[in-house]
């Protein structure tokens, strides 16, 4: 009987297909506001910000959409994710189907978009290296021990 492979390591950057882990790397999204840019080939075809309304999986019926209202990412809508930690620290992600991809990037309360030092960076990955990244769970203890307790009164 074969062993199954070992699960594949991240440290901050990788290549992920597998949709759990697409998901999983997406999650801290949620509720935040990210700068996007639409990229087919090497063209900018659209780019704006908003803020991430919905993370969904094995949910084939529903797309995702990028306006600055509003944004759901359907991880079943791309082939995978590019992750790299950029030197301020932050993660810039990009979502690749086929010629398309969507660069990603959290934006900062009051950071401008277009602003040039916000822009979304071309993730050049060697597919050959995976790294990992470690999320904290929903049920994870906040300030004071308390399961999604954030400290505030």
């Amino acid at each position: 009987m074969a062993a199954l492979p070992p699960a594949k390591f991240f440290v901050n950057h990788g290549i992920v297909a597998s949709p759990p882990d697409l998901y999983h790397l997406l999650r801290p999204l949620l509720k935040q506001t990210i700068a996007y840019t639409y990229l087919r080939g090497h063209e900018v075809v659209a780019h704006g910000s908003g803020p991430v309304e919905r993370i969904v999986i094995d949910r084939p019926d529903v797309s995702s959409y990028f306006t600055p209202l509003s944004v759901c990412l359907n991880v079943d809508s791309f082939e995978y994710l590019e992750f790299e930690t950029r030197p301020d620290g932050m993660v810039a992600y990009a979502l690749v189907q086929g010629d398309e991809r969507v660069a990603l990037t959290y934006l900062p309360a009051g950071a401008d978009p277009d602003d040039p030092a916000v822009g979304q960076p071309t993730l050049g990955l060697v597919r050959d290296e995976y790294v990992q990244m470690e999320l904290g769970g929903l049920g994870a203890p906040g300030p004071g021990g308390d399961p999604g307790r954030d400290g505030r009164e």
